[in-house]
């Protein structure tokens, strides 16, 4: 079959995604994580009557817990499949790709299973992080000053 009519026949079948329609989502359940972050912030420092900064750790906590038990009951994708990067780009998508990769490889043992393959999917969320924080914080100290 000729490439061209090939690809002709792959554009015809292949599903058109609405990005209009996967933005808002993504838009509106990112919107609701923020929603759910500052609840339990508020929450931890009212009943845990701790300050207000504080709070912010055991809320990141909480949320990575809640992630890593969505993806061990494997509720996780079919909640990304919906939401898209709504629950992906935050903290909870970091939990997944962890999470996942443990349950993955761990049949091949914790050090060649869960130690050497468990950094393979987010190890590049971990060095491009620290890589653009290292960035970031230098252009604002040569524009800030010191």
């Amino acid at each position: 079959m000729e490439k061209r009519k090939y690809q002709g026949i792959v554009n015809k079948y292949t599903p058109k995604e609405n990005r209009m329609y996967n933005g808002l989502v993504a838009f509106v359940v990112g919107g609701l994580m923020g929603v759910l972050g500052e609840i339990l912030m508020e929450l931890y420092s009212y009943y845990l009557n701790i300050p207000y900064k504080e709070a912010s750790v055991f809320m990141i906590v909480t949320l990575i817990f809640i992630g890593c038990l969505l993806t061990c009951l494997g509720f996780f994708d079919r909640a990304v499949h919906f939401a898209k990067c709504g629950l992906i780009v935050p903290i909870t998508g970091f939990a997944h790709a962890m999470q996942s990769a443990a349950l993955e490889f761990r049949k091949e043992g914790m050090i060649m299973g869960l130690g050497a393959n468990m950094f393979k999917l987010s190890g590049s969320v971990i060095i491009f992080g620290v890589v653009s924080a290292y960035v970031f914080g230098l252009l604002r100290l040569l524009i800030m000053g010191a």
